[in-house]
């Protein structure tokens, strides 16, 4: 690649995932000139609980920086952006080293506290509080603080912030704390001021949760060397990674969506009106444009146990998915393996393969895992349109499983709305790349510069023939997973280690 002159500014983003670590580097016309990932790992210590070593996002991200820098021939940067995973916490000191492993957003060890809150909150308390039929789940900030109040006070005593990864490296990188309006999920108001009545639902956690600055604005320059760049460089507060894949999929028009298939599906919907629908998130208005969202449980990592368990590559199993036919013969896959987000919001339900039979081998219930994930996304598609108000134009498609041309043309099949796969594949690090070129002055209005620099490589249309041999096995995914969450909360017991009940003679 070829090395770019030292006068040509360079914007760095940085997207802190799930399974992995991405960076690119751009310049002002959004072209990219090395882009890098790497994955670290995931600890699921005992069911139900998921953990990562906040050191080893940090030494990711230095890996993958030095390696863009190779790419890029350059180590020269104008300004940083990190966008990040959201709703996994790290418990940090006063000098900011991690107390506990970071809680991952999958992790479910809060579970039974968040519903004990939400449960004291009666229905008027609850519209006073937010405004809208809003519920503390177990990923919740407030949920693992009261957690760890309970389980470790200890480290609660030691704790001087709980923060997202992304801010947990910003604080590292320029020694300044703060997080973003959009990030703190649930518990700011209209104008991005955190809600007095939500952080009193628990104890001590208004003094735990970082001060709050716009996304674009600088929070500081980097006083550590970031792999071979050198420190300096202004580093933006940024967001979480629906907002920063939201700018770096160019969704800056009402109607325009955008879907993220990566660990989880994240879908979101822009709308020139406030809405709102039960089980996703309807973000403060900015410019009298709002943003509905909402992330799924699983989306790629369905594909990833799946492929684990028989020892295979994820794209040796999405070649073997192109084998069975769409319906695979009358299979259906609940992708709830670790219980649903957004729209159901239900740590109890589970995966399920249904209307196995001798004839079925291992290419259909490999499409039919792909075709569970698409269910999961329409279902969470239907509920944004409600909250919008209006329908989606089309679906602009990003994250490693976009890469698969067969899930595209999967999702735009069941969805009935045409997807558009980016140029580049990380949104999320153009996101936060378009987020520090505004920040440090560079770029222009946040809007117009995110539908500057970003390109559609792409568009996979539905076809009418499959959405409609699509509709009855969504109708069969929805009855199901509504049917079953008796059996799921039976079956618990058994993860729980209580006694399933009287056994028959």
């Amino acid at each position: 690649m070829t090395a770019v002159r030292s006068t040509t500014p360079l914007l760095l983003g940085i997207d802190l995932g799930t399974t992995a670590i991405k960076a690119g580097l751009f310049d002002l016309a959004g072209r990219s000139l090395g882009q890098a990932r790497t994955r670290y790992p995931t600890d699921r210590p005992s069911p139900g609980r998921v953990e990562q070593d906040p050191a080893a996002w940090w030494r990711s991200i230095e890996t993958v920086v030095g390696e863009v820098a190779r790419l890029a021939g350059t180590a020269q940067v104008a300004a940083i952006g990190i966008c990040s995973q959201v709703n996994t916490h790290v418990l940090v000191d006063s000098e900011g080293r991690p107390l506990l492993p970071a809680i991952v957003w999958q992790d479910q060890r809060a579970v039974r506290v968040a519903a004990e809150i939400d449960g004291a909150i009666d229905e008027g308390a609850r519209d006073r509080i937010w405004g809208s039929p809003t519920h503390v789940d177990g990923s919740s900030p407030l949920a693992r603080i009261a957690w760890c109040s309970r389980e470790h006070p200890e480290v609660l005593d030691r704790t001087r912030w709980v923060l997202s990864p992304k801010d947990f490296c910003n604080t590292r990188l320029t020694g300044e704390v703060a997080s973003d309006p959009a990030t703190a999920i649930g518990l700011v108001d209209a104008a991005g001021s955190y809600l007095p009545g939500v952080l009193a639902l628990v104890p001590g956690a208004s003094d735990l949760l970082p001060p709050l600055r716009p996304m674009a604005s600088v929070l500081g320059q980097a006083r550590l060397a970031l792999g071979p760049v050198q420190p300096g460089a202004p580093v933006v507060v940024a967001t979480m990674d629906a907002w920063g894949s939201r700018y770096g999929s160019g969704v800056v028009a009402s109607g325009q969506g955008m879907e993220v298939a990566g660990t989880s599906e994240i879908l979101g919907l822009l709308s020139d009106r406030p809405g709102g629908a039960e089980g996703v998130v309807t973000f403060p208005p900015i410019d009298g444009r709002w943003f509905h969202a909402g992330p799924t449980q699983a989306g790629g990592d369905a594909l990833r146990w799946w492929a684990s368990l028989h020892g295979a590559g994820v794209e040796d199993v999405l070649a073997e998915a192109g084998h069975a036919p769409p319906g695979a013969d009358g299979l259906v896959f609940l992708p709830h393996l670790m219980g649903e987000r957004a729209p159901v919001w239900d740590a109890a339900l589970r995966g399920a393969f249904v209307g196995l039979s001798a004839d079925h081998g291992r290419a259909h219930l490999a499409r039919a895992v792909l075709e569970g994930v698409a269910c999961s996304a329409r279902h969470l598609l239907e509920a944004l349109e409600e909250a919008a108000g209006r329908p989606c134009a089309a679906l602009r498609a990003s994250g490693g499983g976009a890469e698969s041309d067969l899930w595209c043309q999967m999702k735009a099949d069941l969805l009935g709305r045409p997807l558009e796969r980016m140029a580049v594949p990380s949104s999320g690090v153009l996101g936060a790349a378009i987020l520090a070129g505004i920040g440090a002055g560079l770029l222009e209005d946040l809007d117009a510069a995110a539908d500057r620099l970003t390109v559609v490589e792409r568009r996979f249309e539905p076809d009418p023939a499959a959405h409609e041999r699509y509709r009855e096995l969504y109708q069969c995914y929805r009855a199901l997973q509504r049917d079953l969450g008796p059996t799921y909360r039976a079956l618990a017991r058994f993860r729980d280690g209580a006694p399933a009940g009287p056994r028959g003679g």
